[in-house]
């Protein structure tokens, strides 16, 4: 009798440790997508796939994320979108809408095909900066703010 008790302990432990190593796996299926108003994102101007991905500690798994500033590139805006379209500068199929939050932050962890696509980045004054060149990535902050600017508008 206190063998099987011990081999039923020693199993629940197995099945407790399996089910805390794959926590962040089941993380990457939970919905975290910025909105205007919004206030619970953090980390500004940081790479937020550091965290934000199926190895990290971050809420959900992002596909594209990234902070915008205002003009002055020292305060961030309080709302806009981030558009994703087909053409450079703006043209072509508007394929997806991201929009920023209150702290200046954009992020999604929909299943957004973003390679080859051109952001159009859409301030609060309803001004609007695109790229001409293709996203190759959807981590925003790798590379704006370290090896180009910022992102700012107003």
């Amino acid at each position: 009798m206190k063998t099987t008790n011990l081999f039923l302990l020693f199993g629940l432990f197995l099945g407790l440790l399996t089910l805390a190593s794959c926590q962040k796996y089941f993380a990457c299926n939970e919905e975290n997508i910025s909105s205007v108003g919004s206030d619970d994102s953090h980390n500004k101007g940081m790479n937020c796939m550091q965290c934000h991905v199926s190895t990290g500690e971050g809420e959900g798994c992002f596909n594209v994320a990234g902070t915008v500033y205002q003009s002055d590139l020292q305060n961030t805006v309080s709302s806009g979108k981030v558009e994703l379209y087909t053409g450079p500068n703006g043209s072509g199929t508007l394929k997806y809408t991201i929009d920023i939050d209150s702290k200046g932050n954009f992020y999604t962890t929909d299943n957004v095909a973003y390679t080859g696509l051109y952001p159009k980045v859409t301030g609060p004054s309803g001004a609007s900066i695109a790229m001409g060149s293709p996203l190759g990535t959807g981590a925003c902050n790798a590379c704006h703010g370290v090896s180009t600017g910022k992102i700012g508008i107003d």
